[in-house]
């Protein structure tokens, strides 16, 4: 991109100010520069402020019926049947979500570096690759997997499975793509300036994973190599089991164009989000959506009817996600606190909130099909989330449930 055509698309989205520090700029940092100006999508910051933080209209909740344990033990043999051809096959690909840090956690990795270990190293990364390999080795057959990094992390990622020869896992079935970015704004929309050659950008939300590798031209691989079906999951579970073939089974089986895994509420209060119908089609409310008397209904059975939270690891059919992909999915705007550089090139660090990051969420993305199978898990067997250092679903809980499940530490 050359600085006019930088210049009129900033006009074009009132932003020319990211220009400002353009001539005080080395010629590699104004192509770095008009590199991110080239690949951002502006049209987002118009989003009106009192848009911000609002809720967006819910449509008509109802309770959607999980695939339950007891019926999934019944099936189990045959639903393995099914998973374990279509693996085999190569139509089922991993996608792992991981452009985060480990801020939370006190460290300024990549959050999949993280070292849970207490004898010895065992890193986040490790665990996700070791719990694929054994899918790997029940069906003789590498599975294609996609890591999708960040604009922040990509780079120390990438290096961190070279240096661990990848964990075990081919170099060449393990493909890396950033997550597009989004730019972050002041509450007039004005996009910051994280430094003189650089805007400030947060990732595009977990709603944008498809999205990016489209972008990175992976889903022309896909195609290639005849993946019909993508499983996405979080880099914080060290417990999930990736690509797993009963799960897998069950969604072919049903026909469904997207199937979830889903835990038993620990409690009605538990705050997760809960799989559900909304105006007929799938959907995922927020346990802050809930209210008292959805948490406490019942169903039929006696159990309650809102009672199965989703852990981030779903199963999308590609050709589904090729329907919606053109959509334009609901924009989450979020007020944040947004590092910066003031006019005069000063670092300002805020102490409140001064701004808004822009997010696609994957609950849109379910909301766009037409059906999603809920598929009970074993919460102590699958579910060990790392989001906190300590307390809640921290490092020490994710220990402790690895630990009862014969790893050691």
């Amino acid at each position: 991109m050359t600085y006019e055509s930088a210049l009129k698309k900033l006009k074009e989205n009132g932003q020319e100010h990211v220009l400002h520090y353009y001539n005080d700029l080395s010629a590699r940092e104004q192509e770095a520069l008009l590199a991110q100006i080239e690949e951002t999508d502006f049209s987002m910051l118009t989003t009106k402020e009192k848009e911000a933080g609002k809720t967006l209209s819910r449509g008509r909740i109802e309770p959607l019926e999980a695939l339950q344990l007891d019926a999934i033990r019944e099936k189990d043999a045959y639903y393995r049947g099914i998973g374990l051809k279509a693996l085999k096959e190569g139509k089922v690909g991993a996608v792992l979500l991981a452009g985060g840090m480990g801020t939370r956690l006190g460290s300024d990795d990549p959050k999949g570096m993280y070292d849970i270990g207490l004898t010895k190293h065992v890193y986040i990364f490790q665990r996700i690759m070791e719990n694929t390999m054994d899918v790997v080795r029940e069906c003789g057959a590498w599975i294609p997997f996609f890591v999708m990094t960040s604009d922040k992390n990509h780079d120390a990622t990438t290096r961190f499975f070279e240096e661990h020869d990848y964990f075990g896992y081919p170099k060449e079935e393990i493909l890396f793509f950033k997550q597009d970015m989004a730019p972050a704004s002041d509450y007039n929309g004005k996009v910051y300036m994280e430094s003189p050659c650089k805007m400030s950008t947060s990732p595009n939300g977990n709603g944008g994973w498809y999205i990016s590798m489209n972008r990175a031209g992976i889903t022309d691989l896909i195609h290639k190599k005849g993946i019909e079906w993508l499983n996405i999951f979080a880099v914080d579970n060290v417990l999930q089991r990736i690509a797993d073939p009963v799960f897998v089974g069950a969604v072919l089986d049903t026909g469904s164009d997207v199937g979830s895994k889903v835990v038993r509420k620990a409690s009605p209060d538990e705050r997760v989000g809960v799989m559900c119908l909304e105006d007929g089609k799938p959907s995922i409310v927020e346990y802050y959506e809930l209210s008292d008397e959805m948490r406490v209904a019942k169903n039929e059975k006696g159990e309650y009817a809102y009672n199965y939270g989703v852990i981030l690891n779903y199963l999308f059919n590609v050709k589904a996600l090729e329907r919606i992909m053109d959509q334009n999915l609901p924009l989450h705007v979020v007020e944040k606190k947004i590092a910066h550089i003031d006019a005069d090139g000063n670092e300002v660090h805020p102490e409140a909130p001064n701004g808004y990051k822009y997010e696609q969420l994957v609950l849109d993305m379910i909301h766009e099909l037409d059906t999603c199978l809920p598929f009970e898990v074993v919460r102590e067997k699958e579910f060990a989330p790392i989001k906190n250092r300590e307390g809640v679903d921290s490092v020490d809980t994710a220990r402790e449930l690895l630990k009862k499940n014969g790893y050691e530490l």
